[in-house]
């Protein structure tokens, strides 16, 4: 594993098992991630762990592949523990003692360990979930008419993907995340959405991803309705950053 100092105040390892707690989880979604989803607050009824926080200790232990492809096939609660394969190869699994799998990860080419690398590559690819609410789905919902239901609202990731478009050594600059283009098909009461992106030092991209979410449970677009879930969100986040 790289040495990963940030992510220690977001997890532990016992007998070679990873353990991620819903205080921790819930740290890293709002310092890290600047993501307040009520599904990662450690005492919703519906708790998960942040799919980025999975990805970030998938990078900690295997480092940035030059292409990686993930998919998020289940969440995961409080007390799971989770196995990290030591040689995983081309594919990682991280699944629990049982078998039961949560994330699948391909990767090929090059991989970047650099633990300075690593964890500007993570705290940049992180900070744009950050901005997907309200900043880029209330306007996506708003085009299309529908939002989700305001007293249990889901939002999941699904796949992500990250491609490095050139060569990465060493990073010695702060990593910017910046949207390039984002949609959203709706179907019933389930939208799918995508959110491409690029990775910039300087403004220049060095890397491209997508991160593509499942929003659930929709119903037609209230603009007071939403109007009052933004407050509140940004209400979230005010009393985090003052405390």
């Amino acid at each position: 594993m790289i040495e990963s100092a940030f992510l220690r105040p977001y997890h532990e390892q016992r007998d070679g098992r990873v353990y991620i707690r819903p205080e921790q989880a819930s740290r890293f979604a709002k310092g890290i991630a600047g993501d307040f989803n009520p599904i990662h607050d450690p005492h919703s009824k519906r708790f998960c762990v942040p799919g980025d926080l999975l990805f970030a200790l998938v990078l900690a232990h295997y480092g940035v592949s030059a292409s990686m492809h993930c998919r998020f096939v289940g969440m995961v609660g409080d007390g799971v523990a989770l196995v990290f394969p030591e040689e995983p190869g081309s594919r990682i699994v991280i699944s629990d003692t049982q078998g039961k799998a949560y994330l699948e990860v391909d990767r090929e080419g090059p991989v970047v360990t650099d633990p300075y690398t690593v964890e500007a590559l993570t705290r940049s690819y992180a900070s744009f979930s950050g901005q997907n609410f309200p900043h880029v789905l209330v306007p996506l919902m708003e085009q299309h008419q529908v939002m989700v239901n305001p007293a249990r609202p889901l939002v999941i990731y699904e796949r992500m993907s990250l491609e490095l478009q050139t060569p990465v050594g060493g990073l010695t600059e702060t990593v910017q995340p910046r949207l390039e283009s984002a949609e959203m098909r709706v179907d019933g009461k389930r939208a799918d959405v995508r959110l491409d992106y690029a990775l910039c030092v300087e403004g220049d991209p060095f890397a491209r991803g997508s991160k593509h979410l499942v929003l659930s449970g929709l119903r037609p677009f209230d603009p007071e309705v939403m109007h009052a879930m933004e407050a509140q969100y940004a209400g979230w986040k005010e009393a985090y950053q003052s405390d």
